[in-house]
């Protein structure tokens, strides 16, 4: 992790040090080490997962998946596209929003991998309040989203139409990917802001190798991977290819 981001380790991690006792984050590391606390383990990757996310967040990309998935509808293939930090959900079922407006229902899927386990709960239950919603089009709400009445008043349950084609998985970037196929498009998006060049060398390394050739890979509007890989060229401002 790069040194600016230690303050939000310590910050979110410091009453953890005081539910053990502990004096320093060393001996916390090594709780976390010792295999005997698998379940702290857990609590220390949900505290330290940032989620800050909504619905069609940095739009452009949306509006170039549109175009390639507008390209693409005449194929046999299945259209596979992986949001590799999917948080809540949030980015995945935009994903399946716009695939769905402009493919047949057989021809597309989306999957949603995060390292938390208590977010990817959350995306799976595919319900969030009005607020968090906001930026979803109108007609879009309109046919992807139910409005909730009673005890669910106030939020929105994506429709059971859309969330068949989207799957949620616990994946660690930072380890060994476990077989997750090949992908068409590959959404990674304000991520890598977090690692220094070393890990972001290895996590990209790992995903570019999901993508298929010509594949596209999307990062945040404030990232960059120059000097960080080339196996993908830029084609658009935060839009990588995969050479052939």
């Amino acid at each position: 992790m790069a040194d600016a981001k230690k303050p939000l380790v310590t910050g979110r991690l410091h009453k953890r040090l005081a539910h053990y006792g502990l004096d320093s984050f060393g001996q916390y590391f090594q709780l976390l080490s010792s295999g005997q606390y698998p379940d702290e383990v857990q609590m220390a990757v949900d505290l330290l997962t940032t989620n800050e996310t909504y619905f069609f967040r940095e739009i452009k990309h949306f509006e170039f998946l549109r175009k390639l998935a507008l390209q693409e509808r005449d194929r046999s293939a299945m259209f596979r596209v992986w949001s590799a930090a999917s948080s809540s959900g949030e980015e995945a079922y935009s994903i399946a929003m716009v695939l769905a407006d402009c493919m047949q229902s057989t021809q597309w899927e989306v999957m949603g991998t995060d390292i938390s386990t208590r977010v990817l709960e959350g995306a799976r239950r595919a319900l969030y309040t009005l607020e968090r919603a906001r930026h979803v089009p109108d007609n879009y709400r309109k046919k992807f989203c139910r409005k909730g009445t009673g005890q669910y008043e106030g939020y929105l349950l994506i429709d059971r139409s859309l969330r068949t084609h989207v799957s949620f998985r616990q994946v660690n970037l930072n380890n060994t990917l476990p077989e997750l196929g090949q992908f068409d498009v590959v959404f990674l998006r304000n991520v890598m802001i977090y690692f220094n060049n070393e890990t972001k060398r290895q996590v990209v390394a790992r995903v570019i190798a999901n993508i298929k050739p010509k594949g596209y890979f999307m990062i945040g509007h404030s990232e960059s991977l120059n000097d960080i890989s080339q196996a993908v060229q830029m084609v658009a401002p935060s839009v990588y290819r995969k050479g052939a």
